[in-house]
């Protein structure tokens, strides 16, 4: 509240929800690829992973209405600041050649969304057992619409923002 100047307690920004999304195209092909994705995000997550389907078809990359083509978790209440713990403490750190998160990647709703390349920054993957390495895609879903107000909120997380530099 002092650092937003906020005087009210219902102003201050939540977290809402946390989004985890992996995208599957080569999926179309192969219906068990889908299956270890469920399963490695039910892990990474703590909670099962829905399918997602094509909304319409493509023909130009062989894809048919209803298609399943990727896989989603949403994280709420409890199970989300667990996994925001892990995501700060274990699986950031240990991104190969990390420098910090991009404090721009808000998207003016205050709504953050960062990449990442190998779900196997998480300690619950257990290297040996998969198939391929994916990638995954994080939302942090806030309360407020103002993004300097969401990027003060992730900043008392503790999540690693590479600071701007001032000319």
């Amino acid at each position: 509240m002092t650092k937003l100047n906020l005087n009210n307690i219902h102003e201050v920004p939540k977290i809402q929800k946390i989004v985890l999304n992996m995208g599957l195209g080569e999926a179309k092909d192969d219906s068990k690829i889908i299956d270890k994705a469920i399963e490695d995000l039910t892990l990474i997550s703590g909670q099962k992973a829905i399918k997602t389907k094509a909304k319409k078809a493509i023909s130009g990359f062989k894809i048919r209405a209803g298609m399943p083509l990727g896989i989603m978790v949403t994280l709420r209440n409890k199970i989300m600041y667990e996994f925001l713990d892990r995501l700060v403490n274990i699986a950031i750190p240990r991104i190969r050649d990390f420098r910090g998160l991009n404090p721009n990647s808000f998207d003016g709703n205050g709504n953050y969304s960062l990449g990442i390349k190998e779900h196997i920054i998480f300690p619950e993957i257990n290297f040996d057992k998969i198939d391929k390495v994916r990638g995954l895609d994080i939302t942090i879903c806030t309360s407020t619409t103002r993004n300097n107000e969401a990027l003060e909120l992730l900043k008392s997380f503790n999540m690693p923002f590479i600071e701007r530099k001032v000319n």
